[in-house]
């Protein structure tokens, strides 16, 4: 059986140490008496929630899935998550960061952000019910009218409710443009949806008494594509005045998809048959409410597949130090066993040590993400906030696609140290692996991230927020550049630093000749910014190691995070320079191949 254990150690590391995260909480007047202590007292519970709560439910909800009842349309959930879920609301944890006025506790969103990673490595499945809450309450409390607040907000700040994004339809995937569900104005200023949506997470469940839907929909005479695609909350049971749950809405559960993973979780079809919805921000103007949830349910998909790695790996530690198997190229090291751990042998060492750089990097990324959104709604400069919003932008696709493309990578490898066992059940190793390649697709496919993240966030300003990122860097180098014990992390990310200039100006151009240049090229791009990124943050916390260490700090924690800077930079980082090449080597190879795919 698998084990987790919540790595509150490596967050506290990059929370207090490498980020500093309270000196950013102090120049935001909600969260400036909010000290470490705090926030580590709240993650230590929360820890014990995901482990001993969710944790031991992930195998069983895997294996027996959702059941839907195609007379009622109700779903039933594997056994144990209902009451899971009645356990997370007692405690309170829907709140965590939700604003006081509705009930929310108002801690900062690196706190909810940890809390998810341990919820995700636990059990992704469970957390996806109220994970994609967080979204539909985010797109309300920016674009509902003070009736909509008043009447969805408190409940789904308790988890009492419970809320869904609607946007993909069966003929249409990302191109929402395509879509066909129509909104009919009613006289007393509702309206009627109609229309079939499909893989809607969470899209019916046993485990809220009401789960309220944001449902992209077209009003009569809108302008084509998504120029004419409004928003509207459509619930499940409409609310009565007084907040209490009124009659059955026209919206249902026709079908679940049978998927290769997640399969605790209730991915729905719904049908809209004339139900009742209110308009959420102005009329055709719906992706902009959307994108909202959308950049939400990006960060939160990386993070779910940042969850997968982290407990992937810790099986695969752990399987590696006690599966005896063959002897150490370099001679016995374990003399009083018939053969060597398994973790003697090089190659299990790279698997593992893949796993752990790609886990504790995408940890820093996740929080430092987290930091920028709690700037881009809380801190009183508004420079700031423009500054942040512009920085969060540019790494959200990057977050969603390196996250989830290494996820995958990792829970392979993790898979692998296995062996045969690997793809056995009870060892929990296959699960996590089919997960983790679903994350890679939802939420926009990361080819899809990928085009977004050159085409729009880097070529559509000139690299003007690129520029930005590379100011951080360029401070870190400078700060850095003449310590040889820096050398080995500081050299690369400056040579990568200098390059990706002159990189993404040669795409560009190409680019303008033909557009196909950009769409050959933005898939490797995006992981060489995801390794500047990761390069950046890796610094960073092997600049913090170096100090302690120099400092006579003897905890091995500081070492054991140097080792992993230094297999990083060695053997992961360096994948760069093919990509750049493969990058440039253009569009012809694949667009000139109609032989070849006849």
């Amino acid at each position: 059986m698998p084990v987790y254990n919540p790595p509150l150690r490596d967050m506290q590391f990059v929370m207090h140490e490498v980020l500093k995260v309270t000196d950013d909480f102090k120049g935001m007047p909600q969260h400036a008496e909010v000290d470490a202590d705090t926030i580590n007292a709240v993650l230590e519970e929360a820890g014990k929630f995901a482990s001993e709560v969710l944790f031991p439910l992930n195998i069983g909800g895997d294996t027996e899935g959702c059941t839907l009842d195609k007379t009622t349309h109700e779903v039933k959930t594997p056994t144990g998550f209902k009451d899971a879920y009645k356990t997370y609301i007692e405690g309170g944890w829907a709140a965590l960061s939700c604003d006081p006025e509705f009930g929310g506790q108002g801690l900062p969103l690196v706190v909810n952000q940890c809390f998810y990673e341990m919820m995700n490595s636990a059990n992704q499945a469970w957390t996806m019910y109220p994970g994609l809450t967080h979204g539909a309450y985010a797109a309300l409390h920016t674009y509902g009218t003070d009736e909509q607040k008043k009447t969805y907000l408190p409940k789904m700040t308790s988890g009492e409710w419970t809320g869904t994004m609607c946007l993909t339809e069966p003929h249409c995937g990302t191109d929402l443009g395509l879509m066909r569900t129509k909104a009919e104005p009613q006289a007393d200023g509702t309206y009627r949806i109609t229309g079939n949506k499909i893989f809607i997470s969470a899209g019916e469940h046993d485990m809220a008494e009401n789960i309220v839907h944001l449902v992209l929909a077209r009003l009569p005479d809108s302008p084509p594509g998504t120029k004419g695609i409004s928003l509207f909350a459509v619930p499940k049971f409409n609310a009565k005045a007084d907040g209490t749950l009124g009659a059955r809405n026209g919206i249902y559960c026709g079908g679940l998809e049978h998927k290769m993973g997640i399969h605790g979780n209730a991915t729905a079809q719904i049908v809209i048959d004339g139900a009742i919805g209110t308009l959420v921000g102005q009329p055709n103007k719906g992706m902009q409410a959307m994108f909202v949830m959308m950049n939400a349910a990006r960060l939160g998909v990386g993070n779910q597949s940042l969850g997968l790695t982290e407990v992937a790996y810790q099986n695969a530690l752990a399987y590696a130090k006690d599966r005896v198997q063959g002897r150490s190229l370099s001679g016995t090291k374990a003399k009083d066993k018939p053969a060597d751990p398994i973790i003697v042998h090089p190659d299990v060492r790279r698997m593992l040590l893949t796993a752990k750089a790609y886990a504790e990097g995408g940890r820093a990324l996740a929080m430092f993400c987290s930091v920028l959104l709690e700037k881009v709604h809380h801190h009183p400069d508004e420079k700031v906030r423009k500054d942040s919003d512009d920085m969060l932008s540019l790494l959200t696709p990057i977050t969603k696609a390196f996250l989830t493309d290494n996820g995958y990578n990792a829970t392979t490898q993790c898979q692998q140290v296995f062996g045969g066992h690997g793809y056995i059940k009870e060892w929990g190793m296959e699960q996590y692996v089919r997960d983790a390649r679903i994350n890679m697709i939802y939420e926009g496919t990361n080819t899809i991230q990928s085009l977004d993240l050159l085409g729009r966030k880097v070529l559509g300003n000139n690299g003007a927020t690129l520029k930005k990122f590379g100011k951080l860097v360029g401070a870190l180098v400078m700060e850095e550049g003449v310590n040889e014990k820096m050398a080995e992390f500081i050299n690369p990310l400056a040579v990568l630093g200098e390059q990706i200039t002159k990189f993404t100006t040669e795409i560009g151009f190409k680019g303008l000749q033909n557009p196909d240049e950009v769409g050959a090229a933005a898939v490797d791009y995006l992981r060489v910014a995801g390794h500047l990124v990761f390069g950046y943050f890796w610094a960073r916390m092997a600049q913090v190691a170096l100090r302690e260490i120099a400092a006579g700090n003897t905890d091995p924690f500081y070492m054991a995070k140097l080792q992993t800077a230094r297999f990083y930079f060695a053997k992961l980082f360096p994948e760069t320079a093919t990509l750049m090449r493969t990058a440039r080597a253009g569009s012809k190879s694949l667009m000139d191949t109609d032989a070849a795919l006849a």
